[in-house]
């Protein structure tokens, strides 16, 4: 008579559970309101600046149509970040907190150092190039932060085009400068929504084809 060997246990497949999504920032409506206030606002800046304007627009329409679209991103940013902070351990927390700080800090740097560089220079006009460059520069940089604090590769490699492509736009002035932001940044935003909700759907164990 033979005996069975007893069953070895099967080793379970690690996957993602619901309270590590939980803690998993969602980033997929602020890269829509950002990619939306890149394309309008800037791609309205293209097309109406310039010495030959393809359409002619109130001066006032790209500024509001970029400034809604980024008042729009930095709300969902922050509702997604304070939502996973939920319950998640203190060392997280408090990373959360300071990465927010780190925004704030970051543009008053920023708002600083453009309006003194215009002033020393006496070229008031400077900041029209300077601001959309800076700010991508700068947002680029936090979001190398926050993808190397939350070890989201997607959000790093994001970052990398955001800093690289509105400080190489600087080449160009304008109106050529708002093209290259509204096409290749707000593409980018485009891309990364579609690909963060991949990434969650991965994590979450449902891999999308």
């Amino acid at each position: 008579m033979s005996i069975a060997a007893p069953a070895r246990p099967v080793a379970a497949v690690p996957h993602a559970t619901p309270s590590r999504l939980a803690h998993e920032v969602d980033n997929r409506a602020a890269y829509v309101s950002f990619g939306l206030a890149y394309l309008l606002g800037h791609g309205a800046a293209a097309v109406s600046h310039g010495d030959d304007p393809l359409i002619g627009l109130p001066g006032w329409l790209p500024t509001t149509l970029l400034g809604i679209g980024l008042v729009t991103g930095v709300t969902q940013a922050t509702v997604a970040a304070l939502r996973a902070q939920r319950g998640a351990p203190e060392p997280d927390v408090l990373s959360g907190k300071l990465l927010g700080a780190a925004w704030i800090a970051a543009f008053t740097a920023l708002f600083l150092a453009i309006t003194g560089l215009a002033s020393a220079v006496d070229m008031p006009d400077l900041q029209t190039v300077l601001w959309p460059a800076g700010s991508g520069l700068v947002v680029g940089l936090l979001y190398l932060a926050e993808g190397a604090a939350r070890r989201n590769v997607l959000h790093y490699g994001l970052g990398v085009w955001l800093a690289l492509t509105s400080s190489a736009a600087l080449f160009l002035g304008t109106p050529g400068l708002y093209g290259v932001l509204a096409l290749a940044v707000g593409g980018a935003y485009a891309l990364g929504a579609v690909l963060e909700h991949r990434r969650l759907a991965r994590l979450a164990g449902h891999p999308q084809a």
